[in-house]
């Protein structure tokens, strides 16, 4: 419709096609939530069946310490990861990775 078509209609006119049009937004914003809460519900359905089905984490083995501080001999190190901040200050001391490594018996075999 044009404005000079709303200039020639009555209130009551005008009133009407505002209730039509409420009623005809009202209903496809209800369509619209319905299409959303739809969609909503069948990624969370997804998403859960993806999260009992997922193998667990691989459980790796224990690693024995590679280093140990030599100030504080329970501050041992495996060498994997972040360095700790002790092997940290060591280092920047001039310290090499080879003066904290831990004696390890070697084993002989016949």
């Amino acid at each position: 419709m044009e404005g000079d078509a709303f200039k020639s209609m009555s209130a009551d006119e005008l009133w009407r096609l505002h209730e039509q049009m409420t009623s005809i937004l009202a209903r496809r914003i209800a369509e619209e939530k319905a299409k959303l809460e739809e969609r909503l519900r069948r990624l969370a359905n997804a998403n859960s069946a993806i999260g009992p089905n997922r193998p667990p984490h691989r459980a790796y083995p224990k690693v024995l310490p590679k280093y140990q501080n030599p100030k504080n001999n329970a501050e041992t190190w495996s060498g994997r990861g972040k360095q700790p901040h002790w092997v940290q200050g060591q280092l920047r001391a001039g310290k090499k990775l080879e003066h904290f490594l831990i004696a390890r018996p070697s084993i002989v075999r016949s």
